[in-house]
């Protein structure tokens, strides 16, 4: 039995849903902006959030308020084929991966909401026991680059690892400090961004330097060009891939078989191709990790969650909030990260 026929026929009743806002100022120049989904039935509440990194986009749909006709008896399996048939935006969002952020706010608020009603946890849903989780710590370095934050964190948390966003200004002493610091798994390239602010241009120096300097890291999303792929062909066990993935068919496609890759429910939309890749990977011996979106509320539980019970020994973008900070509290919870699921639906304690 696949997963998605674990949880595909969990009854579930909508009577109404609500919309919550969530806002850090994460950096003078950046205030991340979620919303939290609230969907009500039958006297239990599910809960997702819309990850959509588009503040203006956030401000619109709060403006229309819960106006998409969500209210009815369903399947899990039939309300996810029913939001097929709503426009979760008024017009095309500026990025297409919008669509599948917005949808996995609602997909994931009926799974917890259905299991809730039935009285279960994902865990017993799925046949699988929580275990705790491996996670990193995810950014950059700063422009201009400099390892402080990351030493800070170090001093408080000596064992912490680390995925680092790699770009053409990090300098030879940058290199030098990363290599004697030893804590790094996983260098972010960036490279398979296009109209965003996290945009890396293909760098065939930058990227040489980062496979010399790491030789046992996780090399994320490079960009593929004439100069870049002769580099990265004898290191492609260590090639790994976030954003290009979501579904299924985005993995079989991929330049070289992957060894392991992100598997990021907000990416993949629906509950449905989540599973569907959770089964793809296991069947072929892929290895998997989870990563997050700067989720603000459930959904970083969520994140969580689902690394327990799928990936929990690998190196997981899932760290708790905190680890997100400009400075470092001295009781953020440590790797492995014991999670707590409720005793019923998708969610945490």
């Amino acid at each position: 039995m696949s997963l998605y026929d674990r949880v595909r026929e969990l009854p579930l009743v909508v009577e109404e849903y609500e919309l919550e806002p969530l806002a850090l100022a994460a950096r003078p120049d950046f205030t991340r902006q979620t919303t939290v989904v609230h969907l009500h039935g039958a006297g239990e509440e599910g809960l997702g959030e819309d990850v959509t990194y588009d503040g203006a986009e956030h401000d619109a749909q709060r403006e229309r308020g819960p106006s998409l006709p969500l209210a009815g008896e369903w399947t899990l399996d039939s309300f996810s084929r029913h939001l097929d048939t709503l426009p979760l935006f008024e017009r095309e969002p500026e990025m297409h991966a919008f669509l599948d952020y917005r949808r996995w706010a609602f997909e994931s608020a009926a799974l917890d909401l259905a299991l809730r009603q039935a009285g279960r946890s994902l865990g017993e849903a799925v046949g699988r026991t929580p275990q705790p989780v491996t996670f990193v710590a995810s950014g950059g370095l700063d422009d201009p680059p400099s390892t402080t934050r990351l030493r800070a964190f170090l001093e408080l948390y000596p064992t912490l690892r680390f995925k680092l966003d790699a770009r053409p200004t990090w300098t030879e002493a940058i290199f030098d400090e990363l290599v004697e610091l030893g804590c790094v798994d996983s260098i972010d390239l960036k490279g398979q961004y296009s109209g965003t602010v996290v945009d890396n241009p293909a760098d065939p120096a930058l990227y040489r330097t980062v496979i010399d300097r790491f030789p046992d890291a996780w090399l994320e999303d490079p960009a593929l060009t004439p100069e870049t792929e002769p580099l990265l062909e004898p290191h492609a066990a260590r090639v790994t891939w976030d954003a290009p993935i979501h579904a299924v068919s985005d993995i079989e496609a991929l330049r070289w078989p992957p060894k392991t890759v992100n598997v990021k429910p907000s990416r993949l939309g629906s509950i449905e191709r989540l599973f569907a890749a959770y089964d793809h990977c296991e069947e072929r011996g892929i290895g998997a990790y989870g990563g997050g979106q700067w989720e603000l509320g459930v959904g970083r539980g969520h994140i969580q969650l689902l690394a327990s019970l799928f990936h929990p020994a690998t190196p997981n973008d899932v760290a708790p909030g905190g680890y997100n900070a400009a400075e470092p509290a001295s009781d953020l919870p440590t790797s492995p990260l014991t999670v707590s699921p409720r005793a019923s639906g998708f969610a945490t304690l």
